[in-house]
This record gives C-alpha cells, structure tokens and sequence, in this order.
C-alpha cells in the first residue's frame, strides 16, 4: 500500500510540473504591457514609472507605479494585480495604493490589441452611481496608452479621469 501511494504521488507530481497552470493563450493577451515604463500625461509632463512583471508561475500581472512628484509630502505609490480568470473567461484588474484606495475591475475582456477593464456599478457620493472603465492599448511594442473613464449617468457619457501614455524604458 505504501509502494502504491508513493507511486501515486511520484506520477502527480510529474504530471503537475508538466503542466503549466497558466499557459493557455488568453493568459499572455496582456503580456503587451510587461517592461519598465517612463510614463507621461497627455501634456508631455513625466506622470511616473512604472515597472509590469509576471509573478507567480506565470499567473499574474503585477503593476508596480510610483508618481513622478509627491503631493503635500507624499509620493503616490500603488500596484495593480491583473490576471485572466478561467472561470468567468474574462480579466481582472485589483488595484491597491498608498492612499488606502482600491479599486476593482472586475469585467476586462481582450479585443483588437487592447484591454478594456470595467468595475460594477458603485456608490460614488451620496446619490451617486458610477462605474469605471480602464483601457490599454498596445500601440506598438514601445508604447501603450492607458485610458481612464467614469460614467455616472448609467452609460449615457464617460469622462475621462486620466490619460497616460507608457514609454518603454530603454536599456
């Protein structure tokens, strides 16, 4: 009996370390936006950098972000966690900062070279609903543009919260 356990968990584990958990193509559709960044605004002014990693076996897409200048002291500071979700069959962005903020993205799909992130609908203020939407756009391998909007009329029109266009550091 011990011989047949000791088989068992030989062949499992052989099989496991065959097999990548996430190797299937949906899982690289991101892969785009892996580097280190120098990212500008929409005026040409450094927003920050921004170094994109995969972490752990492959699975995810860490975002790490500090801002090019502090405010009243402090220097924004956040990472993002982007991964596919094989069981809704979409991707998810967890965002977290220094600040105490979150944000979840939790419906992204891949479409025409670029990824598009939305939350659920959430309380903004008071009498307020709105729901965020988080664009990347793989402009070229050098270049991605990350877009911002939120919407607090169901839809009806999104303004832009932010506009940045990443540079892929050199050397």
């Amino acid at each position: 009996m011990k011989y047949l356990l000791l088989l068992f968990a030989c062949f499992t584990t052989i099989q496991l370390s065959a097999q990548k958990p996430c190797s299937a193509p949906a899982y690289r559709q991101f892969d785009f936006w892996i580097g280190e960044w120098d990212v500008y605004g929409k005026n040409g002014t450094k927003a920050g950098d921004s170094k994109i990693s995969l972490i752990l076996d492959s699975c995810i897409i860490l975002e790490e972000w500090t801002s090019a200048g502090s405010n009243q002291g402090l220097r924004y500071a956040g990472k993002s966690f982007n991964t596919w979700n094989r069981n809704t069959k979409q991707w998810q962005q967890t965002w977290v900062d220094n600040t105490g903020g979150s944000t979840e993205y939790l419906e992204g799909k891949y479409d025409e070279n670029k990824i598009i992130f939305q939350t659920k609908p959430f309380l903004f203020s008071k009498d307020t609903i709105a729901v965020r939407k988080l664009t990347f756009f793989n402009l070229s391998p050098d270049k991605v543009r990350q877009f911002a909007e939120i919407t607090k009329d169901n839809g009806a029109s999104w303004q832009t919260e932010y506009d940045l266009e990443y540079r892929r550091r050199k050397g």
